[in-house]
């Protein structure tokens, strides 16, 4: 076997990325912390053809260089919107015909591999901070919460990391 070439992958331009046919998810960023896991969420996002990001709170939002450090130019090809809240961004998603999937441990949540994703329908998938989560009043507000199976000591994993496993589940089931 042969490692691909740049010119053997194929890849679009940031201009023709935002003309490209979309996977209808938007993924929010409710108060993370870290630059570095927002830009790559937007190199994810980039990768499975996410329909925009919607930063909340004190998200950081681009131009910032530790953004631009861990996207490598995404923040330039996917689309995005500040909000002031997680809770503002739910609800206008909500009103515009998105099914709210925030990703969280919390009872009564549905493991990531048992969600029913169907095609022709919008999702927004919720993603929050690092040491607190996703709000109380966004877990309120959604109409699921996804968890992610683990079986380790630990309880969680990085937003950076759950965003890739729960965005390539859905590009999976919606875009393949």
């Amino acid at each position: 076997m042969k490692k691909k070439s740049m010119l053997d992958l194929h890849r679009i331009t940031a201009a023709q990325f935002k003309q490209a046919p979309k996977m209808p998810v938007v993924v929010v960023l409710d108060d993370v912390r870290s630059e570095m896991n927002v830009g790559s969420v937007f190199r994810t996002a980039d990768a499975f053809v996410v329909e925009r990001i919607a930063l909340c709170g004190i998200t950081a939002v681009p131009p910032m260089p530790e953004i631009h450090k861990t996207a490598l130019g995404a923040e330039c090809s996917v689309e995005w919107q500040h909000y002031a809240t997680a809770l503002e961004a739910v609800q206008q998603l909500r009103s515009e015909g998105y099914t709210i999937c925030t990703i969280e441990q919390v009872h009564g949540s549905v493991s990531l591999e048992r969600y029913n994703m169907e095609r022709g329908r919008k999702y927004a998938i919720v993603l929050g901070n690092e040491v607190k989560g996703v709000s109380q009043q966004v877990v309120d507000a959604s109409d699921c919460c996804i968890e992610l199976p683990q079986r380790g000591t630990k309880h969680s994993l990085n937003i950076a990391n759950t965003a890739a496993i729960v965005m390539w589940q859905f590009f999976e089931h919606l875009m393949l």
